[in-house]
């Protein structure tokens, strides 16, 4: 009698974790069902707003469509792309011009930014007074729609009545106007100045997110052990931070390798500052080609595509709640 309550105690016991395991696995499918549930309409709104002017664009770049005659245009496969007769994209020099600077353009801006982001952010997480007023201020570049602050900032660079000119020539760094926007040789330089202006901001703000969630012990421990601040940074403070790094260029990344208004609205078509946006739009309403000008947007989405996921991988950043591998 007691050996088979015995036995009755133990199978009891044993099927107790199974139950467990059984309650949690239909608690996390009920939990992923309702997440798709409210996925769905998202991702349906997504696709009929993103992916489908994606999709007919690539159609687009393998017809001879023109701006006038979208609806009667003809296949011709890859001549948009290349052909022998008049080249296409890719034997076009200019394309290749607009790609080299635009990935320059990234370079250097987006370089530019995470450095003067980081020393930014790093000055915004300390406490002092009126750190929340300042936090404020700092936005405000980053707020103001881009075409405005592009338009402020090109008539701050005029070469006849431009601020900046003014204010170099009274302190006598100049001696004469430059025409910051119009040369070939300072134009890129220009709009590489005002872009770092108005982006600063938010890449210190995703930097910041990532201070204020980085565990205080750590901190307190180097203190008290006297551990050089400098230190702390290199060794604690910039690992702990890649996660939120990685996120805040790649983010910066994207919208400068399509960067359009800014250049456009401080250059128009120069050459010397074209990028693969604004070659694309010249193409596209300017020579009225549809179908040249969505194989110059096609390449484009893939350039943009290739490099995020070279980047992401190179990277190692998990895009999921493990953050970094």
């Amino acid at each position: 009698m007691a050996s088979s309550s015995a036995l009755t105690d133990s199978r009891a016991s044993s099927s107790a974790p199974t139950r467990s395991r059984a309650s949690s696995n239909a608690l996390t499918r009920s939990r992923v069902r309702s997440a798709w549930m409210f996925m769905i309409p998202m991702l349906a709104v997504l696709a009929l707003v993103a992916g489908w002017p994606l999709l007919r664009t690539i159609w687009l770049s393998f017809t001879d469509a023109t701006l006038d005659a979208t609806s009667n245009a003809q296949f011709i496969g890859l001549a948009n792309y290349y052909n022998a007769t008049w080249g296409g994209v890719l034997s076009d020099p200019m394309w290749w011009n607009s790609v080299w600077n635009t990935l320059w353009f990234m370079g250097v801006s987006v370089s530019l930014e995470l450095v003067l982001g980081l020393a930014l952010a790093l000055l915004l997480n300390q406490a002092f007074r009126g750190r929340g007023l300042l936090r404020a201020a700092v936005l405000v570049p980053w707020a103001i729609p881009t075409v405005v602050s592009a338009q402020m900032w090109g008539w701050m660079l005029h070469d006849q009545f431009g601020v900046i000119n003014d204010m170099l020539m009274t302190v006598g760094f100049i001696s004469d106007p430059i025409a910051w926007t119009a040369g070939s040789t300072t134009a890129m330089w220009a709009v590489v100045m005002v872009d770092v202006w108005k982006t600063t901001p938010f890449m210190a703000l995703l930097i910041l997110t990532g201070l204020q969630m980085l565990p205080s012990d750590c901190y307190e421990a180097a203190k008290v052990d006297g551990v050089h601040p400098f230190k702390v940074f290199w060794k604690v403070t910039l690992p702990l931070l890649k996660p939120a790094i990685m996120v805040a260029v790649i983010f910066r990344a994207l919208d400068a390798l399509r960067i359009f208004d800014l250049i456009y609205v401080l250059t128009s078509n120069a050459s010397s500052t074209m990028t693969m946006s604004v070659y694309a739009r010249q193409q596209l309403v300017d020579f009225q080609d549809v179908g040249y000008g969505s194989a110059a947007s096609t390449m484009l989405f893939l350039i943009i595509a290739v490099l995020t996921v070279a980047y992401i991988t190179l990277g190692k950043v998990k895009l999921g709640s493990e953050g970094q591998s």
